[in-house]
């Protein structure tokens, strides 16, 4: 099967809003498997492996984020799936 991966950096309002607990929560809806964390310029960072169809649904969601969020800008870069997560988590 094929495996898509992406790097991604979303931007705006999405620290302290839960982005990242729900970010784990809709990956594991959709069986992508990976990490979000935040990052100490106020962005949240992601890397996300699965289907092309389920990794390009997760970056729908994160376009939008939680009801608490406002998303400025996604920055996405692909790259080659590695297989190396079990599950997705958030990392501090």
């Amino acid at each position: 099967m094929r495996m898509r991966r992406v790097h991604a950096v979303v931007h705006g309002d999405v620290q302290g809003v839960c982005y990242r607990l729900y970010t784990c929560e809709q990956a594991m809806r959709l069986g992508v498997n990976g990490w979000v964390r935040n990052l100490p310029d106020g962005t949240v960072e992601l890397v996300a492996e699965g289907t092309p169809q389920a990794v390009s649904g997760l970056m729908d969601w994160c376009r939008r984020g939680p009801p608490a969020a406002t998303v400025t800008a996604v920055e996405v870069d692909e790259a080659d799936a590695t297989g190396e997560f079990i599950g997705f988590r958030i990392s501090r």
